[in-house]
């Protein structure tokens, strides 16, 4: 039987929607807590205010870096990532240069994800490394990523960001997020001690345990109440 407590730790509750006020970061909050989630992930101004609201409860607080897009320089994302912690996030979520993993940079590459990575260690953070996958979708850059991310000691290697929208030549915007191959892949190429984390698309219990059984141990989320909702009816446990 599965735990419905072990779920809910398996999820990062995502508050990052651009329209979203004080007032929705309060109520997302509330939901976190109420279902003991492993973390919320939160635009980087609103840290301070999570970090209050969550203080004590075992509900981390997370930011992101170079969101969502990844285009901010390496520099400015390793402050990002450092003032976030400074002002309480245990967990970062920083995107690459997506621009320089197309074009071959590997050194660039490297050396952003070692400097941030070090940045957040020192600070006493996690880091997770977002490979966005709808952008980002040979097989061999994602290979190379996850070697990347082994060898500078990231904690986890993630699918997406939830915002990686591609424009398809009719006009219409395409999207998948997360897939079980993207998670297969990374989960196999990834080191012992680095985790994979899906995100985007996780809506149902079903995909959830979809992406549990490819190799992901976290899940970004913003449809956590429904998702924990559907496993205590299935599973006759307690989200609490």
């Amino acid at each position: 039987m599965i735990e419905v407590s072990e779920l809910a730790k398996m999820i990062d509750h995502s508050i990052l929607h651009p329209s979203y006020t004080d007032s929705d970061l309060e109520e997302q909050c509330r939901i976190a807590l109420r279902y003991n989630v492993a973390s919320v992930c939160v635009k980087p101004y609103a840290v301070s205010r999570a970090s209050k609201l969550l203080k004590g409860t075992g509900v981390k607080v997370g930011a992101v870096a170079g969101f969502p897009h990844g285009n901010s320089s390496t520099e400015v994302k390793v402050f990002e990532a450092t003032r976030a912690c400074l002002d309480g996030a245990e967990e970062i979520d920083m995107v690459i240069n997506i621009g320089k993993v197309l074009g071959g940079d590997w050194d660039y590459v490297e050396q952003e994800i070692r400097s941030v990575t070090s940045a957040c260690h020192q600070n006493g953070a996690i880091i997770k490394v977002i490979f966005e996958t709808d952008l980002v979708t040979r097989d061999e850059d994602k290979i190379r990523l996850c070697e990347l991310c082994t060898l500078a000691g990231a904690d986890f290697v993630k699918t997406s960001t939830g915002y990686g929208f591609v424009r398809q030549p009719d006009g219409n915007y395409n999207y998948k997020g997360a897939t079980i191959a993207d998670v297969e892949l990374m989960r196999k190429h990834s080191g012992p001690n680095v985790q994979v984390k899906c995100a985007g698309g996780v809506r149902t219990l079903d995909d959830l345990l979809k992406m549990r059984a490819a190799g992901a141990s976290r899940s970004g989320a913003t449809a956590t109440a429904a998702i924990l909702e559907e496993a205590r009816k299935r599973f006759s446990g307690s989200a609490g």
